[in-house]
């Protein structure tokens, strides 16, 4: 999911009245107003590019706190905007001891608070900045912002059920907060706490809620293409801002190597990664040259130091402003901007607006429409959006092989494993499903209780997802007749010991509408049979095309009651389902979805189709 913030650090602090003066010298005289010393403190900003400017500002606060230290109306204002120049300037320290000074003299003065909590969340110490927040002198005005901020840095780190219970409580003072729905609406997804869209918020009706739910929440509750557009323009439309730039030349450059840009905060330990990691080093170096744009965090994994040096050329544009990050794509000239976060947290869609490549794409992250005007293609293949539902797609959807899914050949799989270490019964038939479980929607959950109700001794083997989410599907469990003793929740292990035990399991039960990815490919690459219920949308086809790609079409349910009848005949039928497992073997898996070199090629072929040159 994208992490928004509901309340950036915030600005610069003036008087009402807004004064300006109407000229400056430097040093200015200490007795100036405090709206002039603000004007010239914004002048010096605007007009200096100079990398200390940021220390004279402070230096100017400073002394004009200083002058006026025996009592000023705004001190606590002057205080405050020290703490802005000192934050900016990476003083953390003087920037925690200028904001506590603004609430000294002006308790009730919420913008020092959050901006206290801000320091001390990016210093490291989540706590105190929840502790600063809850401890804030509380206005009716202020109490959401700092509900918000309390909220996010829950979820952030964690602790869903404290979050969850704030958003609503700020969704009860002001209703109308898109941010505030996405957040609650995803944290009851991952918590299992259905349904997900209550129809019982105060001020909100089911509708409104759908409408700010957010993208990546909709792919898990609607196979609805029309309406996952609408929700994701929805929300590109507040995110995001038109420039009207173009930084990149339309008719694109006559570069002898196409120059291929690879966007992403996903360089990390992340399964975007672990999938397209060959794909970079496999380019066809005398054709293309490649550049990767990193927004990701350095987890220190070997993934991550992979990745990078499968680039010929890394950009580290996290700490870069989305203007800054553009004008550098632009100075590399490139002539394909691949976008690998589509709607993802972390995502720079921002980026994207200025037009910096005369072509612009997005792929794998984001498995549903991503209405950015200025993106060129979604790439795809044909069974996942087939030719007669591209038309609901934004942007064009451009397939780039038989199977759009790229896959990494050199995974390392650990060593092979038994039932009893992974910690399953030693009989009995073991149904699994390793997706998140912000994709198990309560339909969904109901399907796999009524599958173990049909096959008695069996066990259902889930991810140990969160505590929240265990304790509230051992009740739907419960609720179903089901003894919640049959669920079995896994402990997270390292990549490569998670590809071992999944051949441990008998059948993969897919999610829907928004099906396994990764994992399914995973899955049959071990050995693991899956079935799956297919849609309309991008996201509830995924599972489909892979087992289409390796001849398992039997388990295709196109419906729930399919799926769960499949799913039942399978763990009750030795020889159905041995005869169906034949089919799910490295082998099959290497001749389709991981034929990694077919899939280059057939990409490169469409990179040169769609590359623009100057006439």
């Amino acid at each position: 999911m994208l992490d928004l913030v509901f309340n950036d650090a915030a600005t610069v602090w003036a008087e009402p009245q807004g004064m300006a003066p109407t000229r400056f010298t430097y040093p200015p005289a200490v007795d100036i107003t405090f709206a002039q010393l603000v004007g010239h403190a914004e002048h010096l900003h605007a007009t200096s590019t100079a990398p200390h400017i940021g220390h004279q500002v402070a230096a100017l606060y400073r002394g004009w706190i200083a002058h006026h230290a025996g009592g000023h109306a705004q001190l606590f204002a002057a205080y405050f905007n020290l703490g802005v120049e000192l934050g900016r300037n990476g003083d953390t320290g003087g920037a925690l001891q200028s904001y506590q000074a603004a609430l000294t003299l002006r308790p009730d003065f919420a913008s020092a608070a959050v901006n206290l909590g801000l320091v001390l969340e990016s210093a490291g110490s989540p706590q105190a900045a929840l502790t600063a927040w809850q401890a804030a002198t509380q206005t009716d005005d202020a109490r959401t912002t700092l509900i918000n901020h309390q909220a996010r840095l829950l979820e952030r780190t964690g602790q869903l059920a404290q979050a969850e219970r704030l958003l609503y409580v700020s969704l009860l003072t002001l209703p109308a907060q898109p941010d505030v729905i996405q957040h609650w609406v995803h944290i009851r997804q991952k918590m299992c706490l259905w349904p997900a869209l209550p129809d019982h918020v105060p001020g909100l009706t089911v509708s409104q809620l759908i409408a700010n739910c957010g993208p990546l929440a909709t792919l898990a509750l609607y196979d609805d293409i029309a309406l996952q557009t609408t929700i994701a323009a929805g929300w590109i439309a507040r995110k995001t801002r038109q420039t009207n730039t173009r930084l990149s030349p339309a008719g694109g450059y006559a570069h002898a190597r196409l120059r291929i840009g690879y966007l992403s905060s996903d360089f990390c330990r992340h399964a975007m990664s672990f999938l397209i990691a060959e794909l970079f080093e496999r380019h066809d170096r005398e054709k293309f040259e490649i550049y990767g744009y990193c927004s990701s965090i350095d987890d220190g994994s070997d993934i991550r130091a992979r990745v990078l040096a499968g680039f010929d050329h890394t950009r580290f544009v996290r700490d870069l402003s989305d203007d800054a990050a553009a004008r550098l794509i632009r100075a590399d000239e490139i002539d394909i901007l691949i976008d690998l976060n589509g709607l993802t947290q972390g995502a720079r869609l921002q980026i994207l607006r200025d037009r910096p490549a005369p072509v612009q794409a997005t792929y794998l992250g984001f498995v549903g429409p991503v209405p950015l005007p200025e993106l060129d293609y979604l790439f795809c293949d044909d069974f996942v959006i087939p030719t007669d539902l591209a038309a609901g797609y934004q942007p064009q959807p451009l397939a780039i092989g038989a199977t759009y899914q790229a896959n990494d050949r050199k995974r390392i799989i650990g060593a092979p494993t038994t039932r009893g270490a992974c910690g399953l019964p030693p009989t009995g038939f073991v149904f699994c499903c390793f997706s998140n479980h912000y994709k198990i929607t309560q339909t969904m959950f109901a399907a796999w209780m009524e599958i173990l109700r049909a096959t008695p001794g069996s066990w259902l083997w889930l991810t140990d997802d969160t505590v929240w989410a265990r304790d509230n599907l051992h009740a739907a469990a419960r609720n179903a007749g089901i003894d919640p003793a049959r669920l079995i929740f896994a402990a997270r292990v390292s990549p490569a010991d998670y590809m071992a035990r999944l051949a441990v399991a008998d059948l993969f039960l897919d999610t829907f509408p928004y099906n396994a990815g990764t994992i399914a490919s995973d899955a049959i690459r071990m050995g693991l049979p899956l079935v799956s219920q297919i849609g309309q949308s991008f996201a509830s086809r995924m599972a489909a095309r892979l087992l289409t790609a390796i001849g398992a079409e039997h388990g295709i349910a196109t419906t729930e009651a399919a799926y769960i009848a499949t799913a039942t005949q399978l763990a009750a039928n030795a020889t159905a389902y041995a005869a169906y497992k034949s089919l799910f073997s490295e082998t099959a898996w290497a001749h389709t979805m991981g034929d990694i070199g077919q899939l280059t090629r057939t990409l490169e072929t469409t990179l040169h189709h769609i590359a623009k040159r100057p006439a």
